[in-house]
């Protein structure tokens, strides 16, 4: 038997009519095209830094930051982790969508943080026998930070704006 080397289809030498496989050189006109002559989007296909990004996708990474906060609930601790990640990614290409995603981390951060004392000496006076008193209350309080977030989401994805009353100054004075 004969031993054939098998090249999957790449040869050295291009058939009649079709491309080499290997890379090829981009003509400027060119430039930010693929093979099948589609344009990328803007001119971060040509390398020239971030595009600026649409109405509509500000809105949709504004409103998906505010929800983030849902994470927590399965989570604990994920909601403004998810918001973070939106503000790393989209920092430099939308001033929006990086306020709406470091307000909402930091407003998730600063209700994970008062829930967590809150639930800790709700246990801790449990023992006590007060602690039962302080349930009610701290179950009404944990559903608040949601209810909340969720109306932030609503107002950002209708009318594109809003501020937590608190956190939005201190984020915009930073």
């Amino acid at each position: 038997m004969e031993s054939r080397e098998q090249n999957y289809g790449i040869s050295e030498e291009p058939e009649a009519g079709r491309e080499p496989a290997g890379p090829r050189a981009v003509e400027e006109e060119h430039a930010g095209q693929d093979r099948a002559g589609y344009r990328a989007i803007g001119d971060e296909a040509v390398g020239h830094g971030p595009v600026a990004m649409g109405t509509r996708e500000e809105r949709t990474w504004s409103v998906l930051s505010h929800l983030s906060g849902f994470l927590n609930i399965f989570t604990l601790f994920l909601g403004p982790v998810a918001a973070l990640v939106v503000w790393l990614v989209y920092r430099d290409r939308s001033p929006k969508v990086a306020f709406n995603a470091l307000q909402s981390a930091a407003y998730q951060g600063a209700w994970l943080a008062i829930l967590g004392v809150g639930w800790a000496l709700t246990i801790g006076l449990t023992f006590v026998l007060v602690g039962f008193l302080l349930i009610p209350a701290m179950l009404i309080l944990t559903v608040v930070p949601f209810a909340h977030m969720g109306y932030a989401a609503y107002k950002v994805g209708k009318d594109g704006e809003y501020r937590y009353p608190i956190v939005a100054d201190l984020i915009e004075n930073r």
